[in-house]
């Protein structure tokens, strides 16, 4: 067998039984043994060595703790906790009563996940599992699908984050445009140039809000309760506290953003905000913020009534319900090691270099980042190579379109991200959501295609050079040209039309 052939079988794998068995974790872990065999050539002793090295890396690595995966680790356990204890306390029932008596359609419940999520905006991983796992218990109420939930949650984190250099994304991605010597602009304003073009994020959080609008592409919950009483609302069993939820969110927002700031500040003497977000330490703050927020979540709690034993049980039950998640997690991490050490990316990345057509760059890179931040799970890992490697290719091949090809590497990255069986943020907002991974990527694939469709119209008519409000015109009118006919020819979405409120 070929050595590029045999070096994205482990990916191969991966991807053909996350699809067929609907079991992620099985299908990490057949790739990441598959991989370690291939790295180890098939020496079962040294197989076994590489993946307790892998394994170990994670946590430490040359000589030091990797603080990023641990403090995403402990913000994930306290999240899981901190929503548990809302959960189970009654507080998002609370806080369910008191929307019920103002939220009157199943419309309106929709649009409030979307609200929610770009309230929710310091991260893609914390958006999944804070969004997600809020509003589970107020979409059963207002007939959300499981399915649906997933897709608003999902469609308004990553895509999100990818364009706010505020959020946890920001440095992370302005890092990698400062390593660029021939970047034009500044590392922040190469940010916001790079986001304005990035076709698929704006596309699809405009998706999102046309699915939440009109509910198209998910059946309602039959028998669920969609409208309230307003001529009644006395009769209701309970005026709700909406306070019990909202101070632990609205803590977690301000301290998210407080903190972020903060530890920048630290780092830069000047009055420089884009540069205390550059020098940020984004995974402390998320622990921080989360553990503020579990606190004060403990504190209401207590006031309120609730028992210290009930407390601790609660606390136990998140830690549990969380656990898969954050398996997921360490597995997508190890076959990310996996994939570096095979050479997979730089391996496509060569390949792009050979024989993509200098007229079809843009567009191309879209793609080529798109299939492998699909096969990878990792937008962020496509971004560490990509965003140097693209930008090579384009300072090298025409010079005035190093920020879409930046711009393009971005939107394919979150793109293939957004449909992959095996990221992080689709397995976070499927399980978050109370639905299976599989089930989650199968009902967003469409909408994520027809968010890439008018994503690869736009990058084509900027390397064409049309002129910017063109390509506006040109991709607004693909993505809604493209959900009408999916709408009208579609079998899923016309069995779910006419049952939609």
């Amino acid at each position: 067998m070929s050595p590029n052939l045999l070096a994205i079988l482990p990916l191969l794998l991966t991807l053909v039984l996350a699809l067929w068995l609907r079991r992620t974790l099985v299908a990490l872990g057949v790739g990441i043994l598959s991989g370690a065999l291939i790295i180890a050539h098939f020496d079962i002793g040294q197989s076994l060595g590489y993946l307790l090295e892998i394994g170990a890396k994670q946590f430490y690595s040359q000589g030091a703790w990797q603080w990023w995966h641990l403090n995403v680790l402990m913000a994930m356990l306290l999240l899981g906790s901190m929503t548990q204890l809302l959960a189970r306390s009654g507080a998002v029932e609370q806080f369910g009563d008191w929307l019920y008596r103002r939220i009157r359609t199943g419309r309106q419940a929709r649009i409030g996940v979307v609200l929610l999520g770009w309230l929710v905006f310091i991260d893609g991983i914390f958006s999944c599992l804070a969004v997600g796992h809020v509003c589970q218990p107020l979409s059963q109420r207002y007939g959300i699908r499981q399915t649906q939930l997933a897709y608003l949650v999902d469609s308004n984190a990553s895509p999100l984050c990818s364009l706010l250099p505020f959020s946890s994304w920001g440095p992370y991605v302005m890092a990698l445009l400062a390593g660029l010597s021939f970047l034009p602009v500044s590392a922040l304003e190469a940010f916001i140039d790079v986001a304005l073009f990035n076709f698929y994020a704006i596309t699809t959080l405009g998706l999102s809000l046309i699915v939440a609008w009109f509910g198209m592409g998910f059946r309602p919950i039959e028998n669920a309760v969609l409208v309230a009483d307003p001529v009644e609302p006395s009769l209701t069993p309970s005026q709700g506290n909406p306070w019990l939820l909202a101070i632990p969110m609205l803590t977690l927002l301000c301290a998210s953003v407080g903190l972020t700031l903060w530890s920048g500040a630290q780092q830069v003497p000047s009055w420089d905000v884009s540069a205390w977000l550059a020098k940020a330490d984004i995974g402390a703050a998320m622990r921080d913020a989360c553990l503020l927020s579990t606190l004060v979540t403990l504190v209401l709690l207590m006031l309120s009534g609730r028992s210290i034993g009930k407390l601790l049980g609660d606390l136990a039950h998140g830690v549990r319900m969380i656990a898969f998640a954050i398996a997921i997690l360490l597995c997508t991490w190890m076959i990310g090691a996996v994939i570096q050490d095979l050479g997979v990316a730089s391996l496509l990345a060569a390949w792009a270099k050979l024989y993509l057509s200098p007229s079809l760059l843009v567009a191309g890179m879209f793609l080529l980042c798109a299939i492998m931040a699909f096969t990878t799970g990792s937008s962020w890992g496509t971004f560490a190579i990509m965003i140097p490697i693209g930008g090579e290719i384009a300072h090298n091949m025409d010079v005035s379109l190093l920020l879409p090809v930046l711009s393009a590497v971005m939107a394919g990255s979150v793109f293939g991200d957004h449909c992959s069986p095996i990221s992080d943020t689709s397995v976070l907002s499927a399980t978050s959501s109370g639905c299976l991974p599989h089930d989650h990527v199968v009902t967003q694939l469409p909408f994520a295609l027809i968010g890439a469709g008018a994503a690869l119209v736009g990058f084509q008519l900027v390397n064409l050079s049309v002129a910017t409000l063109f390509v506006w015109f040109g991709v607004i009118g693909t993505a809604l040209g493209l959900l009408a006919l999916m709408t009208r020819f579609y079998p899923p979405w016309l069995s779910a039309r006419s049952q939609t409120n």
